[in-house]
C-alpha cells in the first residue's frame, strides 16, 4: 500500500506547492509510482504540471462533492511514472457544499482508499488553509511534510499546524504524524535563517535537505514543467531529488 504524504502549511508563500509538484516528480523518475492530488482552488500543482484548471473536466471537486472515482479524475504528465488529479477554482465551494455531510472530513481518504495500491506515493498539496480541504488532505494522509521558509512568522504557523494534527491524530486519523519540516528559500548564509532553523530542529523533526532560493524553481511553473524537466542541472533539481532519497530513505522498504 503506498504513503500518502501530505504536504502542508496555512502560511503562504513558503513553497508548498512548489514542494509537492518536484517532489512528486523527483520521486516518480527514481522509479516510484506517484499520484499527485491537488487540493487547493488555486490549482498551482495542476498548472505546474501543465494542465489548465480552468478546463479541467474531472478533477478534486467532482471526487469529494459528487464521488466520482478518483480513477477516472487522473491524468497523464510528461513523466510515465507520474499521474495527477487535478483542482478546479469549483473547489471554492466545497465547504459550503459539505457543511451538512457527515462524511464530509473524511471524503477524500474514502476516495483514495481504492487505489492506494496502484501507486507507491500519493502527494497531496494543500491549500494554505486549516479548513475543510486541508483536514480531508490530513485525515486521509498517513504523513504530513511541513515546507517551511525560515523566518520567525512561519514558527508561529508550525505551530498551530502541530495544533490540527493532534486533533486529527486525537479523532479520525490515529496513524497521523508529521514526517518533517522542510526549510525551503534557504540561504545559510543569513543569520535570521540559521537561527530560525535551530530553533525549529530543537522542537521538530527536520530534514536534512534544504531547498535554495533558485530562480529556475521560480521560472519552471510558468512553463508547466517540474524544475528536472526544466533545468534537471539547477540546484533546485538537485535539490528535491535529494529530498526523494532521503524520504525513501526513512520509510520503511526505502533504500
Amino acid at each position: 500500500m503506498g504513503h500518502v504524504v501530505a504536504v502542508a502549511n496555512q502560511k503562504g508563500g513558503v513553497g508548498k506547492t512548489t514542494t509537492a509538484v518536484n517532489l512528486s516528480a523527483s520521486l516518480a523518475v527514481t522509479d516510484q509510482r506517484v499520484l499527485l492530488v491537488d487540493v487547493d482552488p488555486q490549482g498551482n500543482a495542476t498548472s505546474g504540471l501543465g494542465r489548465s484548471p480552468r478546463r479541467l473536466q474531472r478533477g478534486t471537486y467532482e471526487v469529494l462533492v459528487e464521488g466520482l472515482p478518483i480513477a477516472e479524475a487522473e491524468l497523464a504528465t510528461e513523466l510515465p511514472a507520474l499521474r495527477l488529479v487535478g483542482a478546479s477554482h469549483d473547489l471554492a465551494g466545497v465547504e459550503l457544499e459539505l457543511s451538512s455531510a457527515p462524511d464530509r472530513a473524511e471524503r477524500l481518504r474514502a476516495a483514495l482508499r481504492p487505489r492506494r495500491d496502484a501507486y507507491d506515493f500519493v502527494v497531496i498539496d494543500c491549500p494554505p488553509s486549516l479548513g475543510l480541504l486541508t483536514l480531508n488532505a490530513l485525515v486521509a494522509a498517513d504523513l504530513v511534510l511541513v515546507p517551511m521558509q525560515c523566518e520567525y512568522y512561519a514558527l508561529e504557523g508550525l505551530s498551530q499546524l502541530v495544533e490540527t494534527v493532534e486533533r486529527v491524530r486525537a479523532t479520525l486519523n490515529p496513524a497521523l504524524r508529521i514526517h518533517g519540516v522542510l526549510l525551503t528559500m534557504y540561504d545559510a548564509r543569513n543569520n535570521l535563517a540559521l537561527e530560525v532553523a535551530a530553533e525549529v530542529r530543537r522542537h521538530f523533526p527536520v530534514y536534512e535537505t534544504t531547498i535554495p532560493r533558485n530562480v529556475r524553481l521560480a521560472e519552471a511553473p510558468s512553463h508547466g514543467k517540474p524544475v528536472l524537466l526544466y533545468d534537471a542541472s539547477s540546484r533546485g533539481s538537485y535539490g528535491y531529488l535529494s529530498l526523494a532519497r532521503e524520504l525513501l530513505g526513512a520509510l520503511p522498504g526505502g533504500p
